[in-house]
């Protein structure tokens, strides 16, 4: 049975392929760095989903390496890419357990479809629920056909309870319905599931505002977290949609999910740079318990791990 790092390794290996395996494609045993392989290593990392500002920095700062210390060969390139990449992400929060001091502590979960929001939900219940703690979760998706059977087949997996309603069902009630009955329970975290809106549809984004008054009215400082689910596929996209549901929602963290089914789980750079938000989770896996707190050392080192 494989080791959680091995499990990380293994779903970076497209990732992996997708530029590492480029670079090594391009040098050779002790090869000498010159300004074109460096050019060439750019142009690499920014079709590998890096990000053009990230892949600038990455190659500039160097640049600057190999011309204080002209010795340097191949063989330090990946050593220098991989102390440039980590101090992009080593200041990312990851969670902590001595956050949840209020109970309930409320999560907000939002995202667009297809994200893989409502596998995250379960995922990241069975993760509080072997944490010890009690667990309720919220289908307010009312939008979505199935979407509570989904969430209910999950929230089973993970062994929680779930307060949910029919189709077509006001959010909002359902939301508030969850907070009172959080309350009532003493439950020491409530995940709250919300349509997987696409983030053009202005009205709701205006629901997902709603949403977020109707917990305040009940608990003021709530919710305390919010969630937003991307998925790693699509790459540069994703921070598009960052940057429309940061319009209508403070986002506290990040959640990438497939990581393991995609070439561009290099986007986790530019995520982090671009919208100064902390990743806080990675989805590894199809199983429950494939969701992993992100460690940016780990994730660094499983990623150049061959």
């Amino acid at each position: 049975m494989k080791n959680e790092f091995e499990k990380l390794k293994d779903s970076l290996s497209k990732t992996r392929k997708g530029f590492l395996s480029r670079i090594i494609g391009i040098l050779g045993k002790k090869r000498k760095i010159d300004e074109e392989i460096l050019e060439n290593i750019e142009q690499i990392l920014i079709e590998g989903d890096i990000g053009f500002s990230a892949s600038m920095s990455i190659i500039e700062n160097i640049k600057e390496k190999f011309r204080v210390n002209k010795e340097c060969d191949s063989d330090n390139l990946f050593l220098f890419l991989k102390e440039e990449i980590l101090k992009m992400l080593e200041n990312s929060e990851s969670f902590q357990e001595e956050k949840l001091g209020k109970k309930p502590w409320i999560i907000l979960v939002v995202g667009v479809n297809g994200t893989g929001k409502t596998t995250t939900i379960g995922k990241l219940a069975y993760c509080y629920k072997n944490s010890d703690k009690d667990v309720l979760v919220a289908a307010a998706d009312t939008y979505r056909a199935a979407a509570v059977e989904q969430l209910d087949i999950w929230r089973k997996r993970a062994n929680v309870d779930l307060i949910g309603t029919q189709q077509g069902a006001d959010p909002a009630a359902v939301v508030y319905d969850s907070v009172k009955a959080a309350l009532s329970r003493n439950v020491d975290v409530l995940i709250i599931d919300t349509a997987g809106r696409m983030h053009t549809k202005v009205n709701l984004m205006e629901e997902l505002k709603k949403v977020k008054r109707v917990i305040a009215k009940i608990i003021p400082d709530a919710p305390h977290e919010v969630l937003l689910i991307l998925d790693a596929n699509m790459g540069q996209n994703a921070i598009n949609q960052a940057k429309e549901f940061l319009k209508a929602t403070k986002v506290t963290g990040i959640v990438l999910t497939k990581l393991d089914g995609t070439a561009k789980g290099g986007v986790i750079i530019p995520i982090k740079l671009e919208l100064g938000l902390p990743v806080k989770y990675i989805g590894i896996g199809e199983d429950i318990s494939d969701l992993e707190i992100f460690e940016p050392k780990r994730f660094v080192e499983a990623l150049f791990s061959f």
